[in-house]
């Protein structure tokens, strides 16, 4: 067994510096320590180990095939009783048909259509769009992953700041934040949270209701902490708008008929996702669901060319990324080395509740504002459901502070999630550059302000 841990060990560290290094696709990397986990783990491992680890059983259980054709991983009358291990199905097949259903309202103008609505409504005032754009970051983030929302709103922040002769720098940084804040609100706003809830059997309610609290008194500190420190650079812009020329919202608009079923199917999807703890219908369930009804109707309206479309825009190199992680964190699970991690944290804490929801929290930040949150948060998902067994703390509080912390901690610095990533691209590609410097002097203060905040209401609601 020992020669076991060592590699997993050795082949987790590998993967986390390749994918920080970024010199090769993420897919690729985790693909590859996947490959290298079965070889090497679990064959030349579990041949090592004898008796104590059994690596053809071990295979299996990291794969999870078999979960997929049984009947509560599409449909379930109660809550999950364990912790799923090995590759998390459900995440990947929600993951992917809400891709499909955001591609297909993404190719009928829709989000620029709504960016360009807002702006509108506000009268194409600089301080109101700021705000307003900031809401609408983390209203959308809520249910749309929060690369898809910044790509779009990144770019209509640059259209808009060219007509009314505005730095759009500290605009895009807030509506970075406020992405990577509303995706903690809910299961499925940020891929950390996936995760946890498919993991947990936690439900889009469960989240709402509890991490979306935190998210809804932090935004409201977050508004005020940006308004504060960019209402001088707001400030400098032109004073008079020609509301005439501006370019009307539903110029955005690239397929009527296709855009109005496109809100029809977000629509379907906000309520399944809402309901689905009373339904029965899980993530993956809603998610294929979802997906067959966007390409469906696409054909309908748009044909084969509308297909090509989608398809050729959904990210399958987060979908293998995820396949890879998955496995790698497998590895780790089946030789009992993430069970040694819960073990340490639990003596550091000394028993103390408070200390321990405190080490998650920070810590999950901490990481993850320097390394990707869906990896950090895949680890963590049994180490907080072994803590959880040995300490007596419910796992839903370990949850909620894990999801917190990878979900805000990323916010911290330019390569803390994918969001701060296409925001800083976009950005200086339309010729303003966003520093390392300038990021973290506005943001580094405001996720440190969130954090503290989601500290404090956990200790006060749940400890």
């Amino acid at each position: 067994m020992i020669f076991a841990r060592i590699v997993a060990i050795v082949i987790f560290i590998l993967m986390f510096a390749l994918i920080i290094m970024d010199r090769i696709p993420k897919q690729y990397v985790t693909l590859g320590a996947g490959l290298g986990t079965m070889v090497f783990v679990f064959g030349i491992g579990g041949v090592v180990a004898g008796n104590k680890l059994n690596g053809t059983m071990a295979a299996m259980s990291t794969l999870n095939i078999r979960s997929i054709f049984t009947t509560d991983f599409w449909y379930v009358t109660k809550e999950a009783s364990e912790v799923a291990t090995g590759i998390s199905w459900s995440t990947i097949f929600f993951l992917a048909g809400m891709m499909v259903m955001v591609e297909g309202m993404a190719r009928t103008g829709f989000f620029r259509w709504l960016c360009m609505l807002i702006a509108k409504a506000v009268k194409y005032k600089t301080t109101a769009i700021f705000v307003t754009f900031m809401l609408m970051s983390f209203v959308l983030a809520m249910f749309i992953d929060s690369i898809t929302v910044i790509l779009f709103l990144a770019a209509v922040t640059i259209e808009l700041s060219q007509l009314l002769k505005f730095n759009p720098v500290p605009m895009i940084m807030s509506e970075v934040f406020c992405a990577n804040l509303g995706g903690s609100a809910t299961m499925c706003g940020d891929p950390p949270n996936i995760i946890i809830g498919t993991a947990f059997g936690h439900s889009f309610v469960d989240f709402l209701t509890n991490t979306g609290l935190i998210a809804l008194v932090s935004l409201v500190v977050v508004v005020v902490y940006f308004f504060i420190m960019e209402h001088k650079e707001l400030g400098k812009a032109s004073g008079s708008v020609d509301i005439a020329g501006m370019p009307t919202p539903s110029s955005a608009i690239l397929d009527r008929v296709g855009f109005g079923i496109s809100c029809v199917i977000f629509a379907i999807a906000v309520v399944l996702l809402i309901t689905h703890a009373m339904t029965g219908l899980t993530v993956a369930t809603i998610g294929i669901g979802i997906a067959v009804i966007t390409l469906v109707t696409t054909f309908m309206v748009a044909g084969v060319k509308g297909l090509k479309q989608i398809f050729k825009g959904v990210d399958y190199e987060t979908l293998l990324f995820f396949v890879g992680l998955f496995i790698v964190v497998g590895g780790l699970e089946e030789t009992d080395i993430l069970k040694l991690i819960a073990t340490f944290i639990e003596h550091v804490s000394g028993g103390n509740h408070y200390l321990m929801i405190a080490i998650i929290i920070w810590v999950s930040a901490i990481a993850s504002a320097f390394i990707d949150n869906i990896p950090f948060a895949a680890t963590m998902v049994p180490v907080i459901s072994s803590l959880s067994v040995s300490t007596g703390v419910p796992l839903a509080t370990l949850s909620w502070a894990l999801a917190m912390g990878t979900d805000i901690g990323g916010s911290a610095t330019p390569i803390g999630a994918s969001a701060n990533v296409v925001g800083c691209a976009t950005s200086t590609k339309a010729g303003h550059p966003i520093t390392w410097g300038t990021y973290c002097k506005k943001n580094v203060p405001a996720t440190i302000l969130v954090l503290i905040i989601s500290t404090v209401m956990i200790f006060v609601r749940y400890l």
